[in-house]
């Protein structure tokens, strides 16, 4: 009788709404989450997640905690996942490549939740879209598609274009399927690449010097945790004064100074990380939960960076873009 009503029990709290079930759930749950240095770089990133959790019903500090660690270099980011590890986290949150990847090196059995990974089948931390196989599921920005039509829309930006710098982490395992993807569209384009690896912010001022040196006229970057949130401001800056116009793979970026960007709404897929959270934390195998793809892309264009540049932005180009920052 007794087991009956104990699987009768179980039942019944698998049919609750995630809202109910973290509500009623007398746990406090321990939510890791790994992230570039420095922090304050991230706040759109950490509220994204903090609104998904809550309307999901989980309440910081009465059912659920978050462990934040902040790693200064891919190097600690290992240190700080081995940490998350230790304390025996429920789930650990690993936005991108970078994350995931140190993530992994340190636990296989711990689930690893990721937001806004370029390209998890390419770099081997899931076996399918469908079926990931492993310990890490979450979402994908199919950052190889989004090459391409970045450079397409780079070229478009700037018709007199021929060769083409490209900034990448070289911590991040999604650099390589990223750049296979490029070399393939600049043979289509017809463009000449300049691929500048990235070991930290410490080296944007070099890396944009050196292409603009060896006659670069634009720029795309590649989205990772290093060229997005460490230092965009930066980034953006030292692109300016070498008089490069800038494609990038984050609003965030554009929203900083950079010229461009054609990519998916971070934040709103950061947000959707909440689901997958709360979907393992009731008992789903992060193996067996697919691999959400962004479906929506958005076309983000600063005029107020093309002025000082001296560029006019086609009106065809304008007239698509989702977003214009005047």
């Amino acid at each position: 009788m007794k087991r009956r009503a104990f699987i009768v029990g179980l039942a019944g709290a698998a049919a609750l709404s995630p809202q109910a079930y973290a509500q009623q759930s007398s746990k406090v749950w321990l939510i890791g989450f790994l992230g570039p240095a420095p922090a304050f770089a991230s706040v759109p990133r950490v509220e994204a997640l903090r609104t998904g959790l809550r309307e999901l019903g989980y309440v910081e500090g009465k059912n659920a905690v978050i462990e934040f660690r902040w790693a200064d270099g891919a190097a600690q980011m290992r240190e700080l996942a081995a940490e998350l590890v230790l304390l025996n986290v429920d789930v650990i949150f690993a936005t991108s490549s970078t994350e995931v990847e140190a993530a992994r090196q340190v636990t296989r059995t711990i689930p690893i939740v990721f937001a806004t990974h370029a390209d998890p089948v390419g770099v081997g931390h899931v076996a399918s879209l469908p079926r990931p196989g492993g310990n890490a599921t979450g979402l994908s920005v199919v950052q190889t598609d989004l090459t391409t039509k970045a450079l397409e829309v780079l070229r478009e930006a700037v018709p007199h274009a021929a060769r083409i710098g490209i900034l990448f982490s070289s911590a991040a395992p999604s650099s390589g399927p990223t750049l296979q993807a490029a070399e393939s569209a600049a043979a289509r384009l017809k463009l000449m690449l300049q691929p500048i690896p990235l070991q930290g912010v410490a080296d944007f001022e070099e890396a944009l010097e050196q292409l603009a040196r060896g006659g670069a006229d634009a720029v795309f970057v590649a989205a990772s945790s290093l060229t997005v949130r460490s230092a965009p401001a930066l980034l953006a800056e030292l692109a300016l004064k070498q008089r490069l116009p800038t494609m990038f793979g984050s609003r965030d970026n554009v929203a900083a100074g950079g010229l461009m960007s054609y990519a998916p709404d971070q934040h709103e897929l950061t947000r959707r990380a909440a689901i997958y959270i709360d979907k393992i934390l009731r008992g789903a195998k992060p193996s067996e939960i697919p691999v959400e793809q962004a479906s929506t892309y958005q076309l983000v264009i600063n005029l107020r960076t093309a002025t000082a540049l001296g560029l006019t932005i086609p009106p065809s180009l304008l007239a698509r873009a989702d977003e214009v920052i005047e």
